[in-house]
């Protein structure tokens, strides 16, 4: 299988890490019913990939997310595999965080929003009211020594309320940072960042003493710019990316949210650069390629679609 030819780029750090992201907010989306089967599968040959860090699934109501509603099970299948530390699970509320602590996960990933109108069409709250609920769920998970990751959507721009201040983005993440995750991802939910406003967001984060090392980005590419936003992270000194494998994804509360970045299109561009991301990428196609036919589509993946049909 070919691979690219390793050129060093300028501004570019020696490695990174992926946290994948297909597993669930790749499957959430889906029309029809993914079987358990299936998704335990999926995990399993993302992590012989060398995928380390993949979000599992999410303990949701499962009459919002229907195809999350087999999340014990599939917890229960992967067995040890689905419960380690770099394997978090989202809890939207309460209720959520105690379904997942009963299975023993040791990480764990709350989801809050830079908008008010988002917040309220995904959490059925305001943005004050999300804190309160995450602040209870946060202190239990750090008293249980769990792993704690914190999303904020909508950082680049809103359906419903358009641009989106930074002053207002920072603001958020730094209320999520004081709840005490130890991560946090940056969400453009629907695709619309460019590489400057990326720029210019990180570089307010670093002013409010947020450090960088600790934040991750996660673009969608409804507009063909979630890899170069990625890359521009990257050289601005974040070294999280969350992807997605095969592309899959959107949002069920975000009608233009399209597929998440690629993550074979992620490591294609980062091993040409010579940035260590310590995934197999002919083994991540197979797997991509594998879960297109369990789908019945081909996969969103240009990078898939390349080497898979060489």
């Amino acid at each position: 299988m070919r691979r690219p030819q390793q050129e060093p780029a300028a501004g570019m750090p020696e490695s990174v890490t992926i946290y994948e992201v297909g597993a669930r907010d790749g499957l959430q989306n889906e029309k029809t019913t993914v079987p358990v089967q299936v998704k335990a599968e999926f995990v399993r040959r993302l992590l012989a990939a060398g995928l380390e860090h993949i979000e599992i699934t999410s303990f949701v109501s499962p009459k919002w997310v229907p195809q999350l509603a087999d999340a014990e099970e599939l917890l229960q299948s992967l067995g040890q595999e689905g419960l380690g530390r770099h394997r978090p699970v989202l809890v939207p509320n309460l209720k959520g965080f105690q379904r997942a602590e009963a299975l023993g996960v040791s990480a764990i990933a709350v989801f809050g929003s830079a908008t008010e109108s988002f917040s309220q069409k995904n959490l059925n709250c305001s943005v004050s009211e999300s804190f309160a609920r995450f602040e209870t769920v946060v202190s239990k998970a750090k008293a249980a020594d769990m792993w704690v990751r914190g999303y904020v959507s909508m950082c680049f721009g809103d359906p419903w309320e358009g641009d989106v201040p930074i002053g207002q983005v920072v603001e958020v993440a730094r209320r999520m940072m004081e709840l005490g995750c130890d991560e946090l991802s940056l969400g453009d939910t629907i695709g619309v960042a460019t590489t400057g406003h990326v720029e210019r967001l990180l570089g307010a984060l670093q002013e409010a003493q947020i450090p960088l090392d600790r934040i991750a980005v996660h673009f969608h590419d409804t507009y063909g710019q979630a890899l170069a936003n990625t890359l521009a992270a990257v050289r601005a000194g974040v070294r999280i990316i969350d992807s997605s494998a095969g592309g899959l994804g959107g949002c069920p509360y975000a009608k233009s949210a399209t597929g998440n970045l690629a993550t074979e299109d992620l490591v294609w561009a980062l091993d040409g650069m010579g940035v260590h991301t310590g995934v197999d990428l002919p083994k991540l196609v197979q797997a991509s390629l594998w879960m297109a036919t369990q789908l019945g589509r081909p996969s969103a993946s240009n990078v898939v679609r390349a080497l898979g049909a060489a």
